[in-house]
């Protein structure tokens, strides 16, 4: 059976408030919240902006003349994983799961199994097979990456879809990784990476389709304080 979450129907225009909104849920559910309900969450970016992990440094990752020439922002989200690069055409999944009862959850390998296995199974897709630490592929060419942010109750698990991105951009704005996992075999961007042939309405409905809606969550709270304090704030964006 699947697993039953709330659905959070919130997406926004500012690349602050999407990297925020993920955050509050996290807070959110790790308070108790949401009554122990897991929430899923899909949003998509309409504008170009680069998203560093908590841990990522911007001068190893990112080509920043490019980003400046381009008015392409860059920003740094509170879950570690590598730098990527976020617009249209790249889906992204948030899963906010308590930590109490969820013994799968327990350590990073085996939760990354559980989130990234019924992905898998609803994409459906000839040759899909997880690769890497935390990466989906088809083949060896990879279309998502995810990564993830814990606190003492909740955990934060969330993950990009490539589905119809220009990934021509992707080798302009975002170096080669120093760190990559083995099976890219120091291919290029444009080697490596690779969109899945879905279109964006049944790519939503199969995440969707992957967990057991159970209801809308709760309203999100305001936004303002956690960009205030983090996504607009350039010493947390620049601070590696």
């Amino acid at each position: 059976m699947a697993v039953e979450v709330l659905t959070c129907a919130d997406e926004f225009e500012a690349p602050e408030e999407n990297l925020a909104a993920d955050e509050a849920l996290l807070i959110a559910v790790g308070q108790g919240a949401t009554g122990g309900i897991p929430v899923l969450r899909l949003w998509e970016s309409a504008r170009l902006f680069i998203v560093l992990g908590a841990s990522g440094h911007a001068a190893d990752d990112v080509d920043g003349a490019a980003c400046r020439a381009d008015r392409v922002p860059i920003l740094r989200r509170v879950s570690g994983g590598g730098t990527v690069l976020q617009g249209p055409g790249c889906l992204n999944f948030a899963l906010i799961f308590p930590l109490d009862g969820n013994a799968a959850l327990r350590g990073i390998h085996e939760s990354y199994r559980f989130f990234l296995g019924p992905v898998v199974k609803a994409l459906a897709l000839p040759g899909i097979e997880p690769r890497g630490s935390s990466d989906l592929a088809l083949g060896m060419r990879k279309f998502s990456g995810s990564a993830q942010k814990r606190t003492t109750r909740a955990v934060l698990h969330h993950g990009t879809i490539l589905y119809d991105f220009d990934l021509a951009l992707i080798a302009r704005y975002l170096r080669e990784p120093p760190r990559q996992p083995d099976y890219r075999s120091r291919r290029s961007h444009l080697d490596f990476l690779c969109n899945v042939p879905l279109g964006c309405a049944e790519l939503r409905g199969r995440l969707r389709a992957a967990w057991a809606e159970a209801g809308r969550a709760p309203a999100l709270p305001p936004l303002g304080p956690l960009i205030a304090a983090r996504y607009a704030n350039r010493a947390w964006n620049d601070r590696f």
